[in-house]
């Protein structure tokens, strides 16, 4: 971790250090203070409690969906296991916001979420910057409550909406209702960027 000296210092040095590596003892607390066993909560994820207990003792990095399942059966936001809420702010600098990246599939970068507002919970909305290396996406469908919309900023996107798929390119938007399953995939040959917005905050 980064030195801290005062707020600014504190909120700059989350930008790098969102990583989802080494997330497994935050994710058992939280179980063991939700009262859940391995194997409850397993059920509840839809995943083996081989898996889960792999994912606990950070032998492995949660997929995107798989992590937000796990957030959500224990009622918490992504954000929630990476830092603590910060003081509300009107504006968010360029390079003061952080970044939460997820484990590639490919041999690019993988999945990063760049925060435009960051985790807090005086915010009905969460509104992040999906940065997606080719290639990859959210490995597999989604579904919460709430409603979401994007729209594509750069790059070539899939986005399947309760099994329809739609071919996005810059300039497209969306919206949909959360509980729909959903998913998407950079199906082009460079980084492609979506500006989400979701509300309640799930991510």
């Amino acid at each position: 971790m980064l030195a801290l000296s005062g707020m600014k210092t504190r909120f700059r040095s989350q930008i790098m250090d969102m990583n989802i590596q080494n997330i497994g003892k935050r994710l058992r607390r939280l179980r063991k203070a939700k009262g859940l066993t391995m194997r409850e909560l397993s059920g509840m994820v839809g995943c083996s409690e081989s898996l889960l207990s792999k994912i606990e003792t950070d032998k492995v990095d949660p997929s995107l969906k798989t992590l937000h399942n796990i957030t959500t059966a224990l009622g918490v936001s992504i954000s929630a296991l990476f830092s603590e809420p910060e003081p509300t702010r009107v504006v968010y600098r360029s390079k003061e916001r952080p970044q939460l990246r997820m484990p590639a599939k490919t041999h690019g970068g993988g999945v990063v979420l760049e925060r435009i507002i960051p985790h807090t919970p005086d915010h009905m909305l969460e509104c992040n910057i999906h940065i997606i290396a080719p290639g990859d996406g959210s490995d597999g469908s989604i579904g919460h409550e709430g409603e979401e919309v994007g729209y594509v900023l750069e790059g070539q996107v899939e986005l399947v909406v309760d099994g329809a798929s739609y071919m996005l390119s810059p300039g497209d938007a969306f919206a949909f209702r959360s509980e729909l399953p959903h998913s998407y995939m950079n199906k082009g040959t460079v980084t492609a960027r979506i500006l989400w917005t979701n509300t309640p905050p799930t991510f």
